[in-house]
């Protein structure tokens, strides 16, 4: 079971020499959520795809538990790893078909799973529940109710390490938040997630932020608030963002400085 993950000088190029990644080192450690965040193109989710052997890493060292990991795409999956990517798929099949993905229903948590998800709600008021069919690509879904789709079809494959590909960009605040909560609720949950959230942010252990490939400044949100002006602008653009939305949910007074 996943104790540490270390991650030494990775890097990465696109063909033709495209800026991918640049010895980017990190760890984290079992029961923590360590969140990558930056720019549009800072290579946050090229970080995650070489990571997990999607793309080929040009050099560095992945080791979980000390042990360097030699073949990645085979390793970093259940039960050591599982992924949502930033655009999940869905086919056009029930709800039920496109979490369980062939696996048998009676040997998986599938209810468990519905509520990390923050699911269980909208399958209550889907006319067939999870048998009801989502169309080509989801279409009867909203954008949260895919990416929802996509996180229960996760957790009901057991991980030791959960990464998410900006799981949270089309959740509205209060879901977002509880299904964090709901998340770290749950026993020896490890996780990876790439977000500009404030909810993800505020409960990062640890934040990486990333810049035209490489970190620009590690720790945690109140650390990089007084001492990294990427993070300063990162956070006060979400900020905005959120209140144009009609998103937000502190008043100023207790947001941190």
């Amino acid at each position: 079971r996943l104790q540490s993950l270390q991650v030494e000088r990775l890097s990465f190029r696109y063909l033709g020499g495209e800026r991918g990644i640049e010895d980017v080192s990190f760890s984290l450690r079992q029961g923590s959520f360590t969140v990558v965040t930056g720019r549009i193109g800072s290579g946050k989710t090229t970080l995650l795809q070489v990571l997990l052997g999607l793309l080929p890493k040009g050099g560095g060292t992945i080791l979980w538990n000390g042990v360097p990991v030699e073949d990645q795409a085979s390793f970093f999956v259940p039960p050591h790893s599982a992924y949502t990517p930033q655009v999940p798929r869905l086919f056009s099949d029930t709800l039920r078909d496109n979490i369980m993905m062939g696996l048998p229903e009676h040997k998986l948590d599938l209810s468990t799973a519905l509520h990390l998800s923050v699911m269980e709600g909208d399958v209550a008021t889907m006319p067939d529940g999870l048998d009801t069919r989502v169309g080509p690509r989801g279409v009867r879904l909203s954008g949260g109710q895919v990416q929802r789709a996509a996180a229960a079809r996760m957790f009901v494959r057991p991980a030791d390490l959960l990464v998410f590909d900006d799981l949270s960009s089309a959740l509205d605040v209060e879901t977002e938040d509880k299904l964090w909560q709901r998340v770290f609720a749950h026993p020896n949950s490890t996780v990876l997630a790439v977000s500009h959230r404030r909810a993800a942010l505020k409960r990062a252990d640890q934040i990486i932020v990333l810049r035209d490939g490489e970190i620009e400044a590690t720790g945690s949100l109140n650390e990089l608030l007084q001492t990294s002006p990427e993070m300063q602008r990162l956070w006060h653009g979400e900020l905005e963002e959120e209140a144009q939305l009609g998103h937000s949910s502190l008043p100023a007074s207790e947001l941190p400085l």
